[in-house]
């Protein structure tokens, strides 16, 4: 590895030692090797680090101390970082192939892109695939197409680092949703390339899962902020509803 590596893959952490593993394992075994991987822990009090240390490959770096939350903690990690590139993939997610960096990397090189992205799959604990994200990646990617909402899981965007802003630690639950629109909005859809292949395996065991209406009620206001009121409105019509009664199951 080079003292730039061509990807940061960062990875946040809190008490994660149950599902730290088969993340840990994935990124060892992906056959692209010039990334360095950083790890930012909320001061765990369990073997999170123990577990990151024994599993992480050679370019590993890690931070653990307090912080004020996810995207506190986000934004550790891009200061963190020395890749071109940045691509979060948070305890529990995995790459859905060895060969899936390789990916990225490829078109990161043959196309100088500034935005490469990929779909997702959703998997349980004991990594069964329960089926595929609610919304697929667009074939072209511009600012109006994530009016209809966050249309690529965040861990299946990876962004030149040089764009990549910092959070909005306003926001608790959503605020990967406005970051991930100022990125657009730095770029041209030119420059933003689509893998068409399932890049990710999300766990769905996350912070926005077990917050759904409060992230529903922050996606709204960022949407409104950005596309207006007439939008947000239509667009949240149908989430609401059906956050509800997910809930109310639940």
């Amino acid at each position: 590895m080079t003292d730039q590596p061509l990807i940061s893959i960062i990875t946040i952490t809190y008490n994660a030692s149950k599902v730290l593993e088969p993340t840990m394992l994935s990124i060892a075994s992906q056959t692209f090797k010039d990334f360095e991987h950083v790890i930012v822990d909320g001061a765990s009090t369990d073997d999170t680090l123990a577990i990151a240390r024994r599993q992480g490959t050679p370019n590993l770096r890690s931070l653990s101390e307090a912080d004020n939350g996810l995207y506190d903690a986000m934004d550790k990690g891009l200061e963190m970082a020395r890749g071109r590139y940045v691509i979060f993939l948070n305890a529990g997610d995995t790459f859905h192939t060895p060969e899936i960096l390789g990916l990225y990397a490829s078109a990161a090189s043959e196309t100088d892109a500034d935005i490469i992205y990929s779909d997702t799959d959703i998997v349980d604990v004991t990594r069964q695939r329960i089926g595929p994200r609610h919304l697929s990646a667009p074939e072209i990617l511009t600012f109006n197409s994530f009016s209809e909402g966050m249309l690529i899981c965040h861990q299946a965007f990876m962004v030149r680092r040089s764009l990549a802003p910092t959070y909005n630690l306003s926001y608790r639950f959503s605020a990967d949703y406005e970051w991930t629109l100022q990125c657009i909005l730095r770029t041209t859809p030119k420059r933003c390339v689509n893998l068409h292949t399932v890049g990710i395996d999300y766990l769905s065991d996350g912070l926005t899962d077990n917050n759904h209406l409060k992230s529903l009620k922050e996606r709204f206001d960022i949407m409104r902020r950005h596309y207006g009121l007439r939008t947000a409105l239509l667009r949240h019509a149908s989430f609401i509803p059906r956050a509800i009664g997910r809930k109310l199951k639940g």
